[in-house]
């Protein structure tokens, strides 16, 4: 088994199953943010960032995501070394001069570096006051305490600066999950020649709705 995960087949595979893992985070993400656009005052994203931070979640599940998290970007990286040591000065001979082959697909580490600078922002930004510091203002809701995560929030995206690094952050999610996508179903072996042009528009479909489904909501808190 280890000698499975140290081959280019291994990493690959990790890097397809820690992708589709975050895929799903992703869509859970989205979900709970998007609750930001209902005019309640913030109540209905705090009782769900209030539920998202039970000890079940925040020493169970958080865990299991930072893991999978650190396996996608480590094996990213170390296939993207690979590759290029590989094909040394004709690097993606068969991608750069090559009309077929998607720009994210030869531009995928670049993405990655942009998607972890964007991840680095939203540690600090609310990661470390709502776990480390616990500098958020409380709030109560029916009679339960918890994080004013829609102060905090709000707070963050008054700020022109950070609404614009959070859209290229977005975008650049965007652009990586438009290759990334359809790239792991294949690892795993669920594409032919047929399911490939399905996984890509299925891909690139999801991919901007996502992207784009932050977008939206960073610009319409600036905004509000």
């Amino acid at each position: 088994m280890s000698n499975l995960f140290c081959s280019s087949i291994g990493r690959k595979l990790l890097m397809s199953l820690s992708g589709l893992f975050l895929i799903i985070f992703l869509i859970v993400h989205l979900s709970i943010n998007l609750l930001l656009l209902i005019p309640d005052g913030g109540e209905s994203f705090n009782l769900a960032a209030n539920f998202m931070a039970l000890p079940a979640i925040k020493f169970g599940l958080q865990p299991v995501l930072a893991l999978g998290f650190i396996v996608h970007i480590a094996y990213g990286a170390i296939l993207t070394l690979q590759n290029n040591k590989a094909r040394g000065n004709s690097k993606y001979a068969s991608g750069n001069k090559t009309k077929e082959v998607m720009w994210a697909s030869k531009n995928m580490f670049v993405l990655g570096i942009t998607i972890f600078a964007f991840l680095a922002v939203h540690l600090v930004d609310y990661w470390i006051p709502l776990q480390i510091t616990h500098a958020a203002e409380s709030v109560t809701i029916g009679g339960t305490e918890m994080h004013n995560t829609y102060a905090l929030v709000k707070a963050n995206l008054q700020n022109p600066i950070k609404v614009g690094l959070y859209i290229i952050g977005s975008l650049g999610l965007a652009v990586h999950l438009t290759h990334g996508f359809w790239s792991a179903f294949q690892t795993l072996g669920a594409s032919n020649g047929i399911w490939r042009r399905r996984w890509t528009v299925a891909g690139t479909v999801f991919a901007w709705v996502v992207g784009l489904g932050f977008c939206v909501i960073a610009v319409a808190m600036l905004l509000s």
